[in-house]
């Protein structure tokens, strides 16, 4: 898979940023920092002990925006790589950027009368307390699954199937709290405010595109992994 992709590990990470920055985000996931220079994607993967093929499953997966789940998935495609790319993507959401945008949001709206702030407040930590249970799940039970059956043991009462089937949507909460910022929100506008509503957004975007790698990515290289164990 993706060996006629867009990027290849011969094209400069430098180039794969510039063109498309949220590629910063799954860069970082995956454990390789900024100062790469002028390095190909395959360099700058092996130094920093990346698989490059699972790197690029991901990039190319992302940056043309595929919209059906993965069949023909490259066997050179690392799943615990790929699991450390999503158990990275949890912590940067539930420890640094909802508690970041909560701290804003919190000072955004320190003018707007009390029972307003309650509300939106609420809101917020509703939907962050949805973002926790689902990731929380998936690291309690899901990796651990996984990781069994790369070492050749399959659990009898679970199969990624059920995740896939439980494998809730938490955008509605977001949404809800979008609303009421943007159409009921008493106050005068600020630009504090305007920066965590850009901030909810791209947010909201970077939680589908990861939900998005882990249903159409990760549940068929799992499911063709559980075809291999007997």
């Amino acid at each position: 898979m993706y060996k006629n992709g867009k990027y290849r590990e011969t094209d400069k990470m430098s180039d794969l940023i510039c063109e498309n920055y949220p590629m910063v985000l799954v860069m970082s996931r995956f454990g390789i920092a900024l100062g790469f220079g002028e390095k190909n994607i395959g360099e700058v993967c092996r130094q920093n002990g990346v698989d490059p093929c699972t790197f690029l499953t991901v990039v190319n997966f992302l940056t043309e925006e595929v919209s059906a789940p993965m069949t023909n998935i490259d066997k050179c495609l690392s799943i615990e790589a790929l699991i450390t790319y999503l158990h990275n993507a949890h912590a940067y959401f539930l420890d640094f950027r909802l508690p970041h945008i909560r701290r804003k949001l919190t000072e955004a709206i320190a003018g707007c009368p009390k029972d307003v702030a309650f509300v939106i407040t609420k809101f917020f930590d509703e939907y962050a307390a949805e973002v926790n249970k689902h990731m929380s799940y998936e690291e309690k039970t899901v990796f651990p699954y996984v990781r069994g059956l790369l070492k050749g043991v399959k659990d009898p009462k679970y199969n990624i199937t059920i995740f896939r089937k439980h494998h809730d949507q938490i955008e509605m909460k977001i949404i809800e709290l979008k609303n009421i910022l943007i159409k009921y929100y008493p106050g005068p506008g600020s630009n504090l405010l305007n920066s965590v509503l850009f901030d909810i957004f791209a947010t909201e975007q970077d939680l589908a595109s990861h939900n998005h790698v882990e249903d159409y990515l990760f549940v068929p290289a799992i499911l063709a992994l559980e075809k291999t164990i007997q």
